[in-house]
């Protein structure tokens, strides 16, 4: 198994502890949405840009088809960067995390609406098992719910502000993470993802409760990538 950087959750609260909002930039090749992300540009050298800015992390999405990501991708990536990378896929079987766990990736995503409570237990389980955090994602109450009734308690609770049942691409907005952000249990590190499309949007989910934003799609549509992640990254932590 390839070194892995330093945690996804501890390099969250560095990036809070220096003043800077957390943010997890994003290496999505295209999506059922905005179709072709790239335009033209190497995954591998967008990655590696968005490294050099001072983000928490870098997800990166390795699901085929629409989205265009592959493990290979993610691996690849994952040997070039200093951050921490979250394996933004599909995982519902415990192989699956461990193909994540594998490549490279300090964390793994875990969307409940995938997921029974079986294959829940076993992927969480898995995914401490072979070294790795989770960020499980929802995106209702529902989803908060099962989380508390199966006894989980997340590395990192990600609040989906649209809904990845179809392909993200409903017109959700980060209202979901003001409805849901204070209802997270206390201590828990709260992520807000999707429709996120500048400083603006940021400091609504700062302010609503989340801990660290994931952005993707407005980051790779800006003209300057570091600029868009620096302007995020600016909105700042209350210390």
């Amino acid at each position: 198994m390839l070194k892995k950087p330093l945690s996804l959750v501890a390099s969250i609260r560095r990036r809070q502890q220096e003043g800077l909002l957390p943010v997890i930039s994003e290496v999505k090749v295209s999506s059922p949405k905005e179709g072709d992300l790239m335009l033209g540009r190497d995954p591998i050298v967008v990655g590696k840009t968005m490294n050099s800015c001072p983000i928490a992390g870098l997800s990166v999405i390795f699901i085929d088809g629409v989205w265009g990501g592959s493990v290979e991708l993610m691996e690849q990536i994952c040997q070039c960067v200093s951050v921490p990378v979250l394996a933004k896929g599909f995982h519902t079987t415990s192989n699956d995390v461990e193909v994540s766990a594998s490549a490279g990736a300090s964390a793994v995503l875990l969307s409940i609406c995938m997921l029974s409570d079986e294959q829940l237990l076993e992927c969480n389980s898995a995914a401490h098992r072979f070294g790795v955090e989770t960020l499980i994602e929802i995106h209702d109450e529902d989803g908060l719910q099962r989380i508390a009734d199966l006894g989980i308690r997340p590395d990192i609770l990600g609040i989906n502000n649209r809904n990845i049942m179809v392909g993200e691409t409903d017109n959700g907005d980060v209202s979901n993470t003001e409805r849901l952000a204070a209802k997270a249990p206390a201590g828990t590190i709260v992520l807000s993802a999707s429709a996120i499309e500048g400083p603006g949007d940021a400091l609504r989910a700062r302010d609503a409760g989340a801990d660290v934003v994931l952005v993707g799609t407005s980051i790779l549509r800006a003209a300057d990538t570091e600029k868009a992640i620096n302007d995020l990254v600016g909105v700042g932590w209350k210390l």
